[in-house]
């Protein structure tokens, strides 16, 4: 008897299953996560008392602190000709209650969404649950991950409500530059389509600067107002312990009708997770607590750059530009190996995890010899992991067998 009406969401399925067993996760999305201790030492702030231990633990501000709704809203109002208000923040349980949130607000049943892929299953997972239909627009590897505006054009349908992003690309690591937005946010206003985008992985930007011309800004900093951000104290926060994410609009209407939905699931954040997202995206704190967090990345991109080079006899990749993830093929004699299964013999065998593409990413279709490999964990992590890739490649690949 089914239960649900809801495909199962096979990349959490399979954190579920296998990363409390991992001796080598680099898997995991989250730059390398850091202690409270950790945070009050980036911080310039280093006498703050980062949560007050006489508060009473009521349930708090519903729609987040002024203090955190205010640092949140500096992240989309930089370099723009007007500030994003703090009332136009809505904090929730994680950007993955954010983008449900979102979907079940602003899609359903008769309404078409496009939705880029891969990306996070929830994207079209969730309206297609919904009732509405979904088309997806690919990002193409033979053009390093690119999407092309002109596919987008033919996808657009008399009942096209929404275009949803996820820019840094997850599991690609790729960027939509600021040319491809524009052109994207043009397209949205001449059907007056809504542009959700997904922006976890902002502002991990570890091979492109800020002075960049295809620098990718956040949807919100695109002079139309019918945009939508979620984002995340996770990724590239390092704080996924703290549970706090958020949907940020440049539409007062859009937050207010989320926020109305919000009620039925949600009263409020933790104080303490409020807490320690205000006191992490302080200005006494968030600069130092990104560089960490971009350096990491640059550093183990690297690391694994120079490993992916030394086995380029079974591995190839598009190297990810953003972000804490890399997709990358594994083939054996020119054929693209079981990836599902070369992921369940690496960690069987090494303890090492990666995540099956097509089984995570392709819906048992697409991506064949894939994996996601998460890099941004502990250097020394990585590196172990690595070497541990590496025994398993000379004494084991021969047994992993060719994609079916």
């Amino acid at each position: 008897m089914a239960l649900t009406k809801i495909p199962l969401f096979e990349v959490e399925r399979w954190f579920d299953e296998y990363e409390t067993l991992a001796k080598y996760n680099i898997a995991e999305t989250c730059a390398a996560s850091i202690s409270i201790d950790d945070l009050k030492s980036l911080s310039e702030a280093k006498s703050e008392n980062i949560i007050p231990l006489s508060t009473k633990l009521v349930y708090g501000a519903i729609r987040g602190s002024d203090k955190l709704r205010t640092n949140l809203s500096r992240l989309y109002s930089a370099k723009t000709a007007s500030p994003l208000p703090s009332d136009n923040v809505l904090v929730t349980p994680g950007a993955i209650a954010a983008n449900f949130l979102a979907l079940y607000t602003l899609t359903g049943k008769g309404d078409h969404v496009i939705c880029v892929h891969p990306t996070y299953q929830q994207l079209y997972s969730v309206p297609a649950s919904l009732g509405a239909e979904v088309s997806l627009w690919h990002f193409q590897e033979n053009k390093k991950w690119q999407l092309d505006v002109e596919e987008l054009k033919t996808l657009i349908r008399p009942n096209t409500k929404m275009i949803i992003l996820n820019n840094p690309n997850n599991p690609t690591g790729a960027i939509i530059p600021k040319s491809v937005l524009v052109r994207i946010v043009e397209i949205a206003q001449e059907h007056d389509l809504i542009v959700m985008s997904d922006e976890v992985y902002r502002p991990i930007f570890h091979s492109i600067g800020p002075l960049d011309p295809e620098f990718p800004p956040s949807i919100l900093s695109m002079g139309y107002s019918k945009t939508v951000a979620t984002g995340s104290m996770s990724k590239a926060y390092a704080l996924a312990g703290i549970r706090v994410g958020w949907i940020a609009s440049r539409s007062r209407e859009i937050i207010e009708a989320c926020a109305g939905v919000r009620d039925y699931t949600t009263i409020s954040v933790s104080q303490l997770d409020d807490a320690v997202a205000s006191f992490a995206m302080g200005q006494d704190t968030i600069h130092a607590l990104l560089g960490r967090n971009i350096e990491l990345a640059k550093t183990n991109v690297a690391i694994l750059e120079s490993f992916i080079e030394q086995h380029r006899w079974a591995f190839e990749w598009i190297k990810p530009v953003a972000g804490t993830t890399a997709f990358v093929k594994v083939s054996k004699m020119g054929r693209e190996v079981d990836d599902k299964v070369f992921c369940e013999m690496l960690q069987e065998r090494k303890g090492v995890m990666f995540c099956p593409g097509r089984h995570c990413f392709g819906e048992g279709k697409e991506f064949a010899g894939y994996v996601r490999i998460g890099y941004v964990c502990e250097t020394q992590v990585l590196k172990e992991g690595l070497e541990q890739l590496r025994v398993f490649m000379r004494e084991d690949f021969n047994e992993v067998p060719l994609a079916p």
